[in-house]
C-alpha cells in the first residue's frame, strides 16, 4: 500500500473515484454529442467557455475585490499574539451564499425572471409566478444562515486564547 502511495500519490480509493469520474464524464459525452445534432452541443460548451472567461470570472473577481475593499480588513490584535496580520475568513461568509445564489439564478433565470412560455403552464401544470419570490426566500436564507455560522465563530474565537486552543 504505501509502495502505491509513493508511486500514484494518494491512495487506491482516489484512483478509483478518478476513473469512475471519467467514465461518467465519457458516458455523458457520448450521450451528449449522439444526439441528431452534436454540433450544438460543441458550441454550446465553447460559447459557456467563452463566457465564463471572458466575461463572468473578470466580473466577479472585480465584484469579489470591490467587496474586500468597501468592507474594509479586519486586523488580528498585535497584543494578542496575532502582529496586526490580516482576517480574511469572513469574506468567504459573504462568498458562499452570493455563489449559491448566483448559481441558482443562473440556473433558473427564464423562470425567475417570469420569461417562460404557456406552455410551461401547461406541461407542468405549475404557476410560473412564484420563482422570484422562492429565489429571494432561499437567498435570505443563505445570507442568514452564513451571517449565523460567522456569528459562531466569531463568538468560538473570542473565548479562545491566542494559539493555544483552550478557553482564555
Amino acid at each position: 500500500m504505501n509502495r502505491f502511495r509513493t508511486l500514484y500519490g494518494a491512495s487506491p480509493l482516489h484512483l478509483l473515484l478518478v476513473l469512475c469520474s471519467f467514465a461518467l464524464t465519457g458516458y455523458a459525452g457520448v450521450r451528449l454529442l449522439g444526439g441528431a445534432e452534436p454540433w450544438k452541443v460543441v458550441i454550446w460548451f465553447i460559447g459557456a467557455a467563452f463566457l465564463h472567461d471572458l466575461v463572468l470570472l473578470p466580473l466577479y473577481t472585480v465584484t469579489d475585490r470591490a467587496a474586500q475593499t468597501v468592507l474594509g480588513e479586519r486586523r488580528e490584535p498585535a497584543a494578542a499574539g496575532g502582529a496586526g496580520r490580516p482576517v480574511q475568513g469572513w469574506i468567504n461568509h459573504v462568498r458562499v451564499p452570493v455563489f449559491f445564489s448566483g448559481l441558482l439564478l443562473l440556473t433558473y433565470f427564464p423562470l425567475i425572471l417570469g420569461r417562460v412560455s404557456r406552455r410551461y403552464t401547461l406541461y407542468t401544470t405549475l404557476s410560473a409566478d412564484v420563482f422570484l419570490g422562492r429565489w429571494l426566500i432561499i437567498t435570505a436564507v443563505l445570507f442568514a444562515l452564513s451571517a449565523v455560522a460567522l456569528l459562531i465563530r466569531m463568538s468560538r474565537s473570542r473565548t479562545r486564547g491566542p494559539g493555544t486552543g483552550t478557553p482564555s
